[in-house]
């Protein structure tokens, strides 16, 4: 039973460790969500990729207001 997990959460890491800068926060959630998709009704795969969609969203917030409170303090300019 692990190990149809093992080798999702396997493949998903090969295939998110080419394009690195692209994949911030896709993998966590992609393993939480294929966990979570897997004993949820056996749709690991499915997990995975709605986790990876909702990872990268919740990367670009944080990433947007890290930039937004730096603009603010006066450490946007260089």
């Amino acid at each position: 039973m692990k190990s149809p997990l093992v080798a999702c959460a396997a493949a998903l890491l090969m295939l998110t460790a080419t394009s690195a800068a692209n994949a911030k926060g896709c993998i966590k959630g992609a393993v939480v969500g294929g966990v979570a998709g897997h004993y949820a009704g056996h749709h690991g795969m499915l997990g995975a990729a709605a986790g990876c969609l909702y990872g990268r969203h919740h990367a670009k917030q944080q990433e947007r207001q890290q930039q937004q409170s730096n603009q603010t303090n006066g450490q946007g300019k260089l």
